[in-house]
């Protein structure tokens, strides 16, 4: 039986693209012993500082079990430290340690090359363009 759709199947593409980008980046990050999951952890924390468990579950896109032995490694490897929060101590806080913040450094130039890349390949008005739309389509679908 074959369904003829109207539409191109968008989260297919939305997941090759994702692809597309990080066959750019994995090299990188396979040199640095990373995996995918621990370089969006310190990407949120290169950016944010210390952070609840909770939010970097939510912005690097991790379950919370799945973050657990995530930041488990982390912690064994030297990348993060993680404590009680001093204000609530039913949560956790999480903060990349100078080995971590130093990676973080280090992958950033080689991350940054390749959006100059892209830019450079897509044109600076159709990647600006491309992030608008994908902001828009995110709110969208947001529940």
């Amino acid at each position: 039986m074959s369904t003829a759709f109207t539409h191109r199947n968008l989260p297919r593409l939305l997941l090759q693209a994702r692809e597309a980008v990080m066959a750019h980046t994995r090299p990188s990050l396979r040199v640095h012993g990373l995996s995918d999951q621990q370089w969006r952890v310190l990407r949120v924390l290169g950016e944010h500082g210390t952070v609840d468990t909770g939010r970097v579950a939510r912005e690097a896109f991790i379950l919370g079990p799945s973050l657990t032995g995530v930041l488990a490694r982390m912690e064994r490897d030297g990348l993060v430290r993680r404590e009680r929060d001093p204000g609530d101590q039913r949560r956790s806080v999480v903060e990349a340690t100078p080995k971590g913040r130093k990676m973080v450094e280090k992958l950033s130039s080689t991350i940054e090359a390749h959006y100059q890349w892209l830019e450079s390949a897509l044109g600076k008005e159709k990647l600006a363009q491309l992030y608008l739309l994908l902001d828009e389509l995110i709110e969208q679908e947001r529940p």
